[in-house]
């Protein structure tokens, strides 16, 4: 039941001239009009150091076109099909020469001092693997997937149960999105977001790249992870907010999405619990993967003819 480690590293920094300090790689699929937002303002960022853009577009709505015509300075890789958003951002990173990289989704606006701040944060601390900001909805609520802990059996029930929507202070209920703890506070956490990663280069050397075991949610909590156990800390930066328009980019594949959210549960629990586990609790845990997840798609399938009946 165990994943095999991913195999994928980094390529070799360019001989001739020097390097960028930031490689910011954003993945893009059929969100056009929010790519547009974000890149202006990642081309608007203010910053002491040299850094670099690829998006790696992996849709169809004439993303790579628009790119290459307003936006000159950014690098344009295009992705075969639609590889999944590991395997796509692994493509931007391979290519990456920054000695920083920044895994960045197009469904985010960026402050002009953001590169700035979250790079100075982690050269003032060699330990730092990788980094999040504070990230905030279009409502203006927290975007609780920004500072997380390590999914675990125990933590997913209380979710699935919405313990912590009913007692968010309660530190045994809110330990997945740490509901309990000051979100202006900067602290240590197992995981930051895949939405804005800032990621010591020497981390993927160490590690490896994005596991593209996994199509779509799960990698990042996985490359969190591998860094944890090679020693190296997560921080959560909330002195940076980034906007991030959440599930934007998702939109109109909500059947697929579910999917893969219950998948990635799966394969991350494959990959980091069930060689320690007892089959039993491995076949339990499966189980309730399974009935929870085909109820969830089951749900999807009616949400659209309820929508019809009420409109």
């Amino acid at each position: 039941m165990a994943i095999a480690e991913p195999r994928q590293r980094l390529i070799n920094l360019p001989s001739g001239g020097d390097p960028p300090h930031l490689s910011v790689v954003v993945v893009t699929h059929n969100v056009r009009r929010l790519l547009v937002d974000c890149l202006t303002s990642v081309v608007a960022s203010v910053s002491p150091f040299t850094f670099e853009v690829a998006v790696v577009d992996s849709g169809s709505d004439g993303s790579a076109a628009l790119v290459r015509r307003e936006f000159p300075s950014v690098k344009v890789i295009d992705a075969p099909e639609n590889p999944g958003y590991a395997a796509a951002n692994n493509l931007g990173l391979r290519q990456a020469a920054g000695r920083f990289c920044l895994l960045l989704n197009p469904d985010t606006v960026v402050p002009p001092d953001a590169f700035a701040r979250t790079v100075a944060a982690m050269e003032a601390d060699p330990s730092i693997g990788v980094l999040g900001p504070k990230l905030v909805r279009g409502s203006g609520a927290l975007d609780l997937a920004c500072r997380r802990s390590f999914p675990t059996p125990r933590n997913a029930l209380f979710h699935f149960m919405r313990l912590p929507k009913l007692f968010p202070r309660n530190r045994r209920f809110g330990e997945y999105n740490l509901t309990y703890r000051d979100p202006d506070e900067e602290y240590d956490v197992d995981s930051v977001v895949g939405a804005y990663m800032l990621l010591r280069r020497e981390v993927l050397e160490h590690v490896g790249l994005l596991d593209e075991t996994f199509w779509m949610y799960g990698e990042d909590l996985d490359l969190c992870r591998r860094s944890k156990l090679a020693g190296w800390r997560t921080r959560y930066y909330p002195h940076v907010q980034v906007l991030h328009l959440k599930g934007e980019s998702s939109k109109g594949r909500s059947l697929r999405c579910t999917y893969e959210f219950f998948r990635a549960m799966h394969v991350f629990y494959g990959k980091h619990y069930a060689p320690a586990a007892s089959p039993t609790q491995n076949a339990v845990v499966t189980a309730g993967i399974v009935l929870i997840g085909a109820a969830s798609l089951a749900m999807d399938r009616l949400r659209p003819a309820v929508r019809r009946r009420v409109s």
